[in-house]
């Protein structure tokens, strides 16, 4: 095996052998035959950050493992382990010691809260003329929704007019899209 590293007679990086790895690595220069022995660092290890999994009107404490210099940031989608389960998820929000943060490294996280995204409940509400009827669509996360497009939900059949998202806009231009784990509800008319 060779790595490459500071060779003190050449005076430059260069490839070496290593010739021992135990406690120390001993490596031998390929260039002038130079032995020296390296100390061996340790290798940052993973560290499980307390994770808040919601997704509804539940939630639950998970984990997330992470290296203590990986950067989080809100918004980032993560895999969260629950036990047996895991879950995708969206964070929305960074709690670092006793203040919330848009992003930050691992070993500075007290506390992730995310949100599941790999299943969605779109909630729909169809204007029939007279009255608003709510409706509720389980889907995939990624599943997309289209302004303009016409859906049967729970046997109503409509014109999807307008699309709320979590994040504050309002779609409404014709043919414009997003994904249902960024719909807070969809608006439309029955048909």
């Amino acid at each position: 095996m060779f790595i490459s590293t500071y060779c003190p007679e050449c005076r430059k990086e260069c490839d070496h052998e290593v010739v021992a790895d135990t406690r120390d690595r001993i490596v031998r220069c390929s260039i002038c035959s130079h032995v020296q022995r390296l100390k061996k660092g340790r290798a940052p290890q993973p560290i499980i950050i307390k994770t808040i999994v919601s997704q509804e009107d539940a939630s639950i404490v998970c984990g997330i493992e992470l290296m203590p210099n990986d950067d989080c940031s809100v918004d980032d989608h993560l895999v969260a382990e629950c036990g047996e389960d895991a879950y995708g998820v969206e964070i929305t929000g960074i709690e670092s010691g006793d203040r919330r943060v848009n992003r930050a490294q691992a070993q500075d996280i007290t506390t992730l809260w995310t949100r599941v995204i790999e299943q969605a409940i779109v909630k729909i509400s169809v204007h029939d003329g007279k009255r608003t009827i709510p409706l509720y669509k389980e889907c995939e996360g990624e599943d997309p929704f289209v302004v303009g497009e016409i859906l049967t939900v729970q046997g109503k059949r409509f014109k999807i007019t307008q699309l709320k998202l979590r994040d504050g806009p309002l779609m409404r231009k014709e043919g414009w899209k997003t994904v249902a784990h960024r719909i807070k509800r969809v608006y439309g008319y029955r048909l």
